[in-house]
This record gives C-alpha cells, sequence and structure tokens, in this order.
C-alpha cells in the first residue's frame, strides 16, 4: 500500500489522523515515504512537528519509535547497550562449567585464549539491549522512527546518525553490521535551537514548519474542539496572529492556540474580549513581560 500511495492519500490520511497538513507538509512526506529517506523537520516549538510524526504512525499503522534527544545523549541511549548485569550474572551460574573448561589449559595464556574464543557466547543478541534507532531496524513490521528535537544532541552525536540514516545500518564492533530489516520512515525534528550539520542535512529532506496560515489553524482549533463557535475560533486565530508580532519571549503556538480552544470551550465563551483575554492570557503566555504585552494588545484589539 505503502509503495504506491499518492499525494493526495497523503493529505487525506494524515486528515483522518486529526492533522491538517497544507500543500507543502503533504509533499515532503509524500517523498519521504516513495523515497525511503529521512524528512528533517525544522521550525519553533509548538508548530506540529511531533504531532506530524505521531499522525503518520496513526495513519500508516507504523508503530512509533521514539528518541528524545538531549545534551550529551550517545550511543548507549540511542543505538545500542550491553547488558552487564546480565552477561556478570549467567557468568556466574556458569562458574563450574567455566572451571572444568579452563582448567584443562597449561598456562595462564593458553587459558586467556580459550576464554576469549568463546567470548562471542557473552556478547550475543542475547545481551544486547536495543535502543530505539536498533530497535526500529530490528522491527519486522515498518516502523516511524522519530528522533525528536535533534538540535538538543551534539555534533558527536549527529555523526553515530550519519550511518544509520545513510545505510540503515548500525555497527557493532563484538557483532559486525546490522542492516534494518525494514527500513523505517525517519522523521528528525529540530527547534532551531543549535544549527544541524551539513552531512546530517544532506541525507534528509528538508521541511520547515511555520505558524500556519489563519485559515489552517481555523481548521486546525475546529478540527480539535468540533464545539467551539466558528465566530469564535476565528477571532482567538487573528487575535494570536497579532500577538505573535509583539516580539514576546515565548510567542503562542499552535499548541497554546489549542489550549486556550480548550480553555474557551470550556468557560462556554461566545466572544473574545479583553476581559476574557485579561483572565485567561495565562495559557497562551508564559512570561509575565509576554502577558502584560498580550493583555495590553487585548486592550487595544478587543475594548
Amino acid at each position: 500500500m505503502v509503495s504506491t500511495i499518492t499525494q493526495q492519500a497523503v493529505s487525506d490520511f494524515l486528515k483522518s489522523g486529526g492533522y491538517i497538513a497544507d500543500d507543502a507538509i503533504a509533499t515532503a512526506v509524500f517523498l519521504a515515504i516513495r523515497m525511503e529517506k529521512p524528512i528533517l523537520i525544522e521550525g519553533p516549538p509548538g508548530v506540529g512537528k511531533t504531532g506530524l510524526a505521531k499522525a503518520l504512525s496513526s495513519s500508516l499503522d507504523f508503530p512509533l519509535v521514539r528518541l528524545q534527544c538531549y545534551e550529551g545523549i550517545d550511543e548507549g541511549k540511542a543505538l545500542y547497550d550491553w547488558e552487564y548485569g546480565k552477561q556478570l550474572l549467567y557468568t556466574q551460574l556458569l562458574r563450574t562449567q567455566l572451571d572444568n573448561y579452563l582448567s584443562v589449559s597449561a598456562d595462564l595464556r593458553e587459558a586467556v585464549e580459550r576464554l576469549s574464543s568463546e567470548e562471542s557466547l557473552f556478547f550475543s543478541e542475547n545481551f544486547l539491549v536495543q535502543r530505539p534507532v536498533l530497535r526500529s531496524f530490528m522491527s519486522t513490521k515498518r516502523s516511524l522512527l522519530l528522533i525528536d528535537e535533534i538540535d538538543r544532541s551534539d555534533d558527536e552525536f549527529e555523526a553515530l546518525l550519519l550511518e544509520c540514516l545513510s545505510d540503515f545500518q548500525v555497527s557493532i564492533p563484538e557483532l559486525g553490521v546490522i542492516e534494518a530489516k525494514r527500513k523505517p520512515l525517519v522523521i528528525l525534528t529540530s527547534n532551531g535551537t543549535r544549527m544541524i550539520s551539513d552531512a546530517l542535512r544532506r541525507r534528509c529532506l528538508y521541511l520547515y514548519i511555520g505558524y500556519p496560515e489563519l485559515d489552517r489553524e481555523v481548521a486546525i482549533v475546529r478540527s480539535k474542539f468540533p464545539d467551539i463557535c466558528a465566530q469564535l475560533a476565528q477571532q482567538m486565530v487573528e487575535f494570536l496572529n497579532k500577538a505573535r508580532e509583539l516580539n514576546l519571549r515565548k510567542p503562542p503556538s499552535v499548541s497554546e492556540a489549542l489550549d486556550w480552544a480548550q480553555v474557551l470551550t470550556i468557560l462556554k465563551t461566545k466572544q473574545l474580549t479583553a476581559q476574557i483575554v485579561a483572565e485567561t492570557v495565562g495559557v497562551i503566555s508564559k512570561h509575565q513581560t509576554d502577558l502584560q504585552k498580550v493583555t495590553e494588545l487585548a486592550a487595544q484589539e478587543l475594548g
């Protein structure tokens, strides 16, 4: 089904999964699916980058494997690790057998050689801990690998990902190269706090998701909260667009818009007023200076 999917179908099944995509988003996703290439999505926080990955996972019935990046993340948290406690336990349980096996050695050198020849028993898949990247590669069903907030990691971690995303394989010194059983659909997200390397960018398709146009944001709000008054949805999105032009420390994103729509629905609001904004401004503004600016804007625009 995936190999024959069309661009229009991408837009349709995203919509059925609750994600309102524009043409640029639908095209990028369509190409990523057909070309089996990772897609790097950049944009401000809260505009739907992670939500797109979740909607795709649900719509395509791909298991979602998520890797949340952070400063200092390494291959032990992203690719694989060894279960040293289990290895030690097995060594203790097999101590008698090991003693008998090594007792026939003529000297220490031969004992070491005999033991090293069997070390593959303790560095096998039985003791391998599959972290998100390797787990998605080892899945017998095609998965969606979400590498979230890649900009929080460092250059060394990006280098680790290059082989994985170029050839869909992981090199493990003790086992060799493990190739993906099914190539996952890979989505990387970035909030733009750090410049992603050109080497990683070359291996990805690129998509920028900014704040949506007014009509699409209204559609997003109404798709999540169908009971909200159409006029109120239009009014609140227009106000948020003006608020985003105020040079705020944290401009209200789509996620704040949805939170605000939920609050206004709970309060059974029919029309946006300066008083309503003042009472609920903490939903859309997250800094004290921003609160004041947004409240002043409401007084000017809504009276």
